[in-house]
């Protein structure tokens, strides 16, 4: 499928937007498309909300700090951490590490780095170049942002499986980006693949990785499960973003056989 026909899921065209906000997205940045043109629309769109999303984790970190100290849903941390400990068996405890190894600061982006090269070589196109840096970008910021605005302790390290981690515990990193990695990744596979089985595999699989990455963390007793609930939800916020961002640059750019900056919308 030439890069240019990358437009589609299945039947559904993601040039077309369907609902009043995303027809409202649409009008509101074309008149900046056909200024400085489609692609710097996509990059312009990340790096703001790249920005918009670390400050808003740093904001609502106080929202979280005020439900964890009420025993919200912190009230679930204590028993998975206890259910973690129940389970906890060495050859399990070797297996989850090594697993865990590859969402850290150091597999990650080595995994993240090697799938944009071969799609970007495979494709012959430039769209894994931007959208994983991009995604990846959104997700170490607002690690960042989340951890220096809270600084919550870890779980006790008599609790925790070796090797230990002393940054702040709020949101997981791990967590986080592996559902950013795994997202934008079966996003770009779903793409190029045009039967439904072969879709929902990619996307069961991207699922299952995000899911057992958290998990992983809570079972060491590096993270408190909040810490990864946390991060599942700004992930899948950051995601979306991203996905956004690239539906814009489909539906103005210069290939599309419509008229140029013209958006597809139902209705």
């Amino acid at each position: 499928m030439p890069a240019h026909e990358e437009h589609r899921i299945g039947s559904r065209d993601l040039r077309r937007w369907s609902t009043p906000a995303g027809r409202w997205l649409v009008r509101t940045v074309r008149p900046l498309a056909a200024w400085i043109g489609p692609h710097w629309v996509l990059l312009l769109i990340i790096a703001v909300g790249g920005g918009l999303a670390a400050a808003l984790t740093a904001a609502s970190a106080e929202v979280y700090e005020a439900v964890v100290e009420a025993n919200g849903v912190a009230a679930l941390d204590q028993p998975a951490l206890d259910l973690a400990i129940a389970l906890r068996e060495p050859w399990l405890n070797g297996l989850v590490t090594a697993y865990t190894h590859v969402g850290g600061p150091i597999g990650m982006p080595l995994l993240a780095a090697s799938v944009m090269v071969l799609l970007a070589v495979r494709r012959r196109s430039w769209t894994p170049v931007i959208l994983l840096p991009a995604a990846a970008f959104g997700s170490l910021l607002m690690t960042i942002a989340g951890k220096e605005a809270i600084g919550r302790l870890r779980p006790a390290l008599e609790f925790a499986v070796p090797p230990f981690e002393q940054s702040p515990s709020f949101p997981s990193g791990h967590a986080l980006n592996a559902l950013v990695i795994a997202g934008i990744v079966a996003y770009l596979l779903v793409l190029r693949q045009n039967r439904k089985r072969t879709r929902a595999l990619t996307i069961g699989l991207a699922i299952a990785f995000a899911l057992t990455m958290g998990l992983s963390r809570v079972y060491l007793g590096h993270h408190w499960l909040t810490d990864v609930l946390v991060a599942w939800t700004l992930g899948v916020a950051w995601l979306s973003l991203v996905v956004t961002a690239h539906r814009l640059l489909l539906t103005f750019r210069p290939s599309n056989r419509r008229k140029r900056f013209e958006p597809r919308v139902n209705g």
